[in-house]
């Protein structure tokens, strides 16, 4: 029987992050547009999030767009020193709320301007590209013109280390060819594990892998052995199904996201739970189900 404790650390460039950190995209309004319900709220979440211990901050200046960066400089500025804030940059929103792909040099220079600027920062600690080739998912393709400007952007300064989003295995390999890559953000949870050989592959080269839609975002993870599995631990569906991504490989970086004090309490309380073998392996047994 294992104990992943939330103090536990991983690597994420030159830093060291504690592995359960918050993701702010759901500060923004509803779909992700415009500003929260709660402005007070949603500074005293990120607030909290840091009083916890948490050192490792998800964001991007196209959630809102522009929202939750200037909500993370309210709450948090001046910054703690222990602080990382990873941020994404390769999309922009329509005037309908659409996502759509941002990957022209001008747009990528002034998207990292802009983030800049929001979060009050003279660098950025961590910029993920976000791979738009598919919203929906990763799509093959050359991602070298997008990345050289990312590196050209390192180069002055702005940027200290690049991550990549919602990519493929080629398009890392390629991207490890033009510059270091530090962390892969793509969605991986209980029932979508297209990534596990990927996961292995990344932690053997020392590279975070952060998984979005950890809870299966639009479409919440749904499952009666998670379910019952809960019921056993007195937890959530939810906490257990967290605490399994711990679990699953020590390169894994959470950001699970709530704009609630006491629903960041309950992720952040996924470090003290305990899950045995029998259990690893009756919720490993969710993505057979889900697949079949």
């Amino acid at each position: 029987m294992s104990n992943i404790d939330q103090a536990e650390t991983s690597t994420l460039g030159s830093r060291t992050v504690k592995r359960l950190g918050y993701g702010a995209m759901q500060l923004a309004g509803p779909g992700v547009f415009g500003p929260p319900r709660d402005h007070d709220a949603a500074l005293a979440v990120l607030r909290e999030a840091v009083v916890q211990g948490v050192d490792h901050i998800d964001t991007s200046d196209f959630y809102g767009p522009h929202i939750t960066n200037r909500l993370i400089r309210e709450a948090l500025s001046p910054y703690p020193d222990d602080l990382v804030i990873v941020t994404k940059i390769g999309a922009r929103r329509g005037t309908d709320g659409s996502w759509l792909p941002a990957f022209s040099p001008e747009a990528l220079t002034q998207a990292v301007h802009d983030n800049l600027h929001n979060l009050g920062l003279e660098a950025l600690d961590v910029v993920n590209l976000r791979i738009m080739f598919d919203t929906h998912g990763p799509a093959e393709g050359s991602i070298e013109a997008p990345l050289t400007v990312l590196a050209e952007l390192q180069r002055q300064g702005l940027i200290r280390h690049i991550g990549l989003s919602n990519v493929t295995s080629a398009q890392i390999a390629e991207g490890r060819g033009i510059t270091e890559i530090v962390c892969v953000q793509n969605q991986y949870n209980l029932a979508h594990r297209d990534d596990d050989a990927l996961i292995d592959d990344l932690a053997r080269h020392g590279i975070a892998y952060v998984p979005f839609f950890p809870l299966g975002g639009f479409n919440p993870l749904q499952s009666s052995t998670l379910s019952d599995v809960a019921q056993r631990l007195d937890a959530t569906a939810m906490q257990v199904a967290l605490a399994w991504l711990l679990h699953r490989s020590p390169n894994i970086l959470l950001i699970p996201g709530t704009s609630s004090v006491a629903h960041l309490r309950e992720n952040l309380a996924v470090g003290e739970l305990m899950l045995s073998d029998d259990v690893l392996r009756e919720l490993d047994s969710i993505a057979s189900v889900a697949s079949s």
